[in-house]
């Protein structure tokens, strides 16, 4: 599904009267996915010379291309900064990645703790992209004993 047809879909919710958050359609998944380390050689944003012949992961152009002809949204949140969005976008396009959008300046570090008023899926790279599969995890949340 290309961007535009997810845009109109979100703006047909919007003039349905709904003023919440627009929800994805049913079985669509909005994928954040980051670039160093995981579609690519680990580029510090120190060596931006490295950006334009970093190594592809094969299977990680192969696994997203697929979740983007199934119509998930991809989206790179990467911690590049926005003057290597031309450099990244080029060699995204060169390599074939498909994708909606990209978003620069992730705080980098690691430890992410995402808070939004959406539910939000983390599932952690660890060196090639398969199929997913359900495990259980033990997780931090908010206690709030009035909800369930």
């Amino acid at each position: 599904m290309k961007k535009e047809e997810i845009d109109s879909k979100l703006q047909a919710i919007s003039e349905n009267g709904e003023h919440l958050s627009p929800v994805l359609p049913e079985g669509i998944k909005n994928y954040l996915i980051d670039i160093d380390g995981t579609i690519c050689d680990d580029i510090p944003n120190e060596e931006p010379e490295r950006m334009a012949t970093a190594n592809v992961y094969p299977d990680a152009l192969a696994t997203l291309n697929k979740w983007y002809n199934e119509g998930h949204v991809i989206c790179f949140f990467t911690s590049r900064t926005e003057e290597h969005r031309v450099v990244t976008e080029n060699w995204l396009n060169k390599h074939g990645f498909k994708f909606h959008g990209m978003v620069m300046g992730k705080p980098r570090g690691g430890n992410y703790h995402w808070i939004d008023n959406h539910l939000v899926k983390a599932t952690r790279f660890n060196g090639k992209f398969t199929d997913l599969i359900e495990k259980e995890v033990t997780i931090q949340v908010f206690d709030d004993e009035n909800k369930i």
